[in-house]
């Protein structure tokens, strides 16, 4: 296992519609380990493939795990190829952040619960219900999968501001390392 870079806005690679994985093999699963780590160390709920640069379906998140516990080993959930197969009518709103899109926080409005179908860890075909938390989690990431971010559910105003911010400090970065 190890821990990959996570790609920030405004990273063009964030906006890729990602391949499904044609099989659930040790290269995929590998990957999810790495995934997981990553997501782990700093500290995240989710992470999407993408955000390590794979465009890969494949997503990982884990809304049990404290990480001020120690030894908390949490309760990891590995999707491969996720799709949504059924939303409710019901609106939840959470602010919702993103490893992405570092230190910004926005509450965004998405169906309070929704069904999807995946293949596990071992290639094992899954449908889970989700709620609450676990409903925004895997829509924020499936989201990722198809090129969004949690920032498309805001006001264009305010998306625009956090994309101008990220790219002048990136510029500021990169005029700082030559």
């Amino acid at each position: 296992m190890a821990i990959r870079e996570i790609l920030t806005v405004p990273d063009p690679r964030l906006r890729e519609v990602c391949k499904p994985a044609e099989q659930v093999d040790g290269e995929v699963r590998a990957l999810l380990d790495d995934m997981l780590e990553t997501m782990y160390d700093a500290p995240g709920i989710g992470l999407a493939a993408i955000q390590i640069g794979v465009a890969k379906r494949c997503i990982v998140m884990d809304i049990e795990r404290d990480p001020e516990e120690e030894g908390d080993s949490g309760n990891p959930l590995f999707m491969v190829n996720p799709e949504i197969i059924w939303t409710s009518e019901e609106i939840n709103e959470f602010e919702e952040g993103c490893l992405s899109v570092p230190e910004y926080y926005e509450t965004v409005e998405r169906p309070e619960s929704c069904t999807v179908r995946y293949l596990d860890y071992n290639g094992k075909p899954q449908e889970l219900e989700c709620e609450g938390m676990l409903a925004t989690c895997v829509q924020h990431e499936i989201d990722h999968l198809n090129g969004a971010l949690f920032i498309d559910h805001i006001s264009r105003l305010k998306r625009d501001r956090i994309i101008r911010k990220f790219t002048k400090e990136l510029k500021l970065r990169r005029k700082g390392a030559a």
